[in-house]
């Protein structure tokens, strides 16, 4: 297991294809429609997070009773964000975090940009959520669970998928 506190491009060339990870730090969640309002907003230098080296988690957190605290927060299926993920790789996103496998576009966008996929437990959404420790909304508060939320995660478990090189564990 390796332990990662703040992933940093250098820590991202290192992984490899399969390495299990014990992440720290920040995650920022995205799913379809906050995807297509940050593509847009790329297209109209209007961004509301800056995405440079950042992670995104593809998921939609349930609410919580417990303030800053997110319920149930499992992985949605990454394909659904195939065609938005060239594009934010582009403009600088480190990492990305779902589940399922991702398309040959966004494998070649993955190697050129060197950045990385990683793959979380699907079904464990109450436990992953033990993980993250504090849940604010950033931008588009009006999509409700699909905001853009901002995790502060630890020992957040994840596997790479498809590293820097192109490798996946999916062929």
């Amino acid at each position: 297991m390796i332990k990662i506190k703040d992933l940093d491009k250098k820590t991202a060339k290192s992984l490899k294809s399969g390495d299990n990870v014990l992440y720290t730090g920040i995650m920022f969640t995205a799913r379809d429609q906050a995807h297509k309002r940050l593509v847009a907003g790329i297209k109209s230098k209007k961004v509301p997070i800056d995405l440079k080296n950042k992670i995104i988690y593809y998921c939609g957190p349930n609410p919580s009773k417990e303030k800053n605290k997110v319920g149930s927060a499992g992985p949605t299926t990454s394909s659904r964000m195939d065609e938005f993920t060239p594009m934010l790789l582009k403009h600088g996103v480190l990492a990305l975090v779902g589940k399922g496998k991702r398309s040959k576009e966004v494998l070649h966008a993955l190697q050129k940009n060197k950045a990385v996929y990683f793959i979380t437990i699907a079904g464990a959404g109450a436990y992953l959520s033990e993980k993250i420790k504090t849940a604010f909304p950033v931008a588009y508060k009006d999509l409700g669970a699909e905001s853009i939320y901002e995790f502060y995660v630890k020992d957040f478990p994840l596997i790479v998928a498809c590293d820097t090189r192109g490798r996946t564990i999916f062929k």
